[in-house]
């Protein structure tokens, strides 16, 4: 059972999963309790070690020394989220951010010249985007890179302290380049945001000409890694410098690109770099995992009170309130697993515009959803293990405090879920048109009879047995059509609430849909992860593995509309009994599945090597 579990997890990259896990649980074991400058170095050593080992060849082009495989390079990167978490950003920073940049804004110039030296660490860098003064808004930064013709230089320049670089990684300490976001200027005329790499330290490790370095100074963690602030006093770069796959500057100062428009542009660009949102999204899912191994066996060691008449304490999870706790968010995990899987598959796959827009709307939506969890489920294991939890050695307290900062690096999750939300309203629009009063009135009073008519069968499944029972809660279509509805109706909702916006009152009308905007993302991630679970359980040709996992995919659905059954009664889709039987259901699943909470984390395939807290069992 446990191999037939782990080779469904493993899925298509199942032999390089398992060569990041070997060669995961060869480095060293994070030092106890290290000052900063000493896990500051222990860090870089261990990022030595990964690159010797190959990890950074994974998603780099054949041409310059790699493997060209770009979803095997998330996957190797979900892989560190079992181990040291400061190493997994540092080598996110060094290989998918400065690195992934490179690749993905440069020309064979800029990979031919940059890429070897990134690939092998000769060339620490860092990816210096967010300012103190614009985060999530990158299209209005503030640095400026202005052309100078008669050098045929570019002119970087940090305009004032809301315009400085901040919390970049790599930068206080070990990097020697950056990749620098700035304002492009050429002749007197912007044209927005693009990318150059600025040389930052000199070959002694000094900060280059022109250019201010600050340390963060502690953080609540991640305490490895180097986060520093970078200012520019009028630092000069060559043309060469530009990376130009999306925008050039000729010798006189002339600028083309191949993408019309400065919107259309920035946002292509971005695009490009997906990868750094998808990978927050699995080193989240992995470091949940680790959580939940923690929490589980110690669960399962750990004994308090017992029965009437009986002399031996219980496991505490014997109790369905500790199996309330941790096994609904397990099956969550799992459930964004198999999401995780399927969106890395779609990155290595996309072949064409649409594709990638709609990978960049699941992307920012999953690791919303996923860093979350990966906060509220950590906390919860660290509740479950008691004080013993709050203990260094046991781990739970430094995930939590390493993962915390996931919910707002590479994108603030509320903003986030923002564009997914505007992404879903762009699809409906496209459905739907832009209706005339009479035509909209038709169309909501259309949907108002296919909800009814879809409600109506939908309760005959959940009423068709007596007594309360649970049974028809597990319909899987049943569950299917509930994620469906729920998303439909919300997006709906939320598009004639938009509707009223006029020029005027453009702002006051969105600013007062916020919440329903976002619940309207919220519900599309949850259908869109349960449709992934479904579709794993269909590759499951293990009949006992299947049937197992059938029940953790029932204990997702049924979790989340418990969880949101507030909207499932006022909209008419459960009764209050039958909110009641969502509940038993819930309970019922919890019992069955407790007696395969060990077999279900060990599926993970963490080495023990880094599941060494004195708390669990062996």
């Amino acid at each position: 059972m446990p191999d037939a579990l782990r080779d469904l997890l493993d899925g298509r990259w199942a032999t390089l999963r398992r060569n990041a896990v070997d060669l995961l649980a060869k480095l060293e074991p994070t030092p106890v309790d290290p000052g900063r400058e000493e896990y500051r170095a222990w860090v870089l050593e261990q990022l030595h070690a990964l690159a010797e080992g190959g990890h950074a060849l994974i998603g780099f082009p054949a041409e310059q020394g790699g493997q060209d495989d770009v979803g095997g390079s998330v996957v190797a990167f979900e892989v560190l989220g079992f181990g040291d978490l400061s190493l997994m950003v540092k080598a996110g920073v060094q290989w998918g951010l400065f690195g992934g940049a490179v690749q993905a804004l440069g020309t064979r110039r800029h990979h031919d010249e940059h890429l070897p030296g990134i690939m092998s660490l000769d060339l620490p860098g860092c990816f210096a985007m967010t300012e103190t003064g614009h985060g999530s808004d990158v299209q209005n930064l503030r640095t400026t890179a202005t052309y100078d013709p008669a050098t045929r230089e570019f002119v970087v320049h940090t305009p004032d302290e809301a315009a400085r670089k901040d919390y970049i990684g790599n930068a206080a300490r070990d990097g020697r380049m950056a990749v620098v976001f700035a304002q492009l200027v050429t002749g007197g005329e912007a044209h927005g945001v693009h990318a150059l790499l600025v040389p930052i330290r000199d070959a002694s490790g000094a900060p280059a000409p022109g250019v201010s370095i600050e340390d963060c100074g502690p953080k609540a963690g991640l305490n490895g890694v180097d986060n520093g602030r970078l200012s520019f006093d009028g630092v000069r770069v060559p043309r060469s410098a530009l990376l130009d796959r999306y925008g050039s500057v000729s010798p006189d100062g002339v600028y083309s690109s191949p993408v019309e428009g400065d919107g259309r542009r920035f946002f292509t660009m971005l695009g490009t770099l997906v990868r750094g949102r998808i990978s927050v999204a699995g080193g989240a899912g992995s470091a949940t995992k680790r959580a939940l191994a923690i929490a589980v066996r110690y669960g399962l060691a750990r004994r308090q009170f017992t029965r009437p008449g009986g002399d031996e304490e219980v496991v505490v999870l014997d109790y369905l309130a500790h199996q309330r706790r941790l096994l609904p968010a397990l099956a969550t995990t799992y459930a964004l697993h198999f999401a995780q899987e399927e969106l890395v598959s779609a990155l290595h796959d996309v072949a064409d515009d649409r594709g990638r827009r709609e990978l960049e709307s699941r992307a920012a939506g999953l690791k919303a959803v996923a860093t979350w969890h990966a906060t509220a489920t950590i906390q919860t294991c660290r509740e479950a293990c008691g004080g013993a939890g709050y203990l260094a050695e046991n781990l739970l307290a430094g995930l939590k405090a390493d993962t915390d900062v996931f919910t707002t690096f590479e994108g603030d999750n509320t903003v986030l879920l923002q564009l997914v939300a505007k992404g879903l309203l762009t699809s409906y629009r496209d459905h739907v048109g832009d209706l005339d009063p009479w035509g909209m009135a038709r169309f909501v009073a259309d949907q108002f009879v296919g909800a009814v008519i879809e409600r109506t069968a939908a309760r005959a499944v959940v009423d068709r047995l007596a007594g309360g029972s649970s049974d028809a809660l597990l319909d899987r279509g049943w569950q299917l059509r509930q994620f469906e509805d729920r998303e439909r109706h919300v997006v709906e909702g939320l598009a004639r609430r938009l509707r009223r916006a006029t020029p005027q009152n453009a702002f006051e009308v969105f600013n007062a849909a916020q919440d329903h905007l976002l619940h309207a993302a919220r519900v599309h991630v949850d259908r869109v992860v349960l449709e992934a679970f479904v579709a794993a359980l269909a590759r499951c040709d293990d009949e006992p593995t299947a049937a197992l996992l059938g029940r953790v995919c029932d204990l997702y659905a049924l979790s989340t509309v418990e969880a949101d059954r507030a909207w499932f009664l006022e909209h008419g889709r459960l009764t209050p009994a039958r909110s009641k039987a969502v509940t038993q259901a819930v309970n019922e699943l919890c019992a069955g599945i407790r007696p395969h909470a060990r077999r279900l984390v060990d599926a993970f395939g963490i080495p023990e090597s880094r599941l060494d807290a004195p708390i669990i069992a062996r």
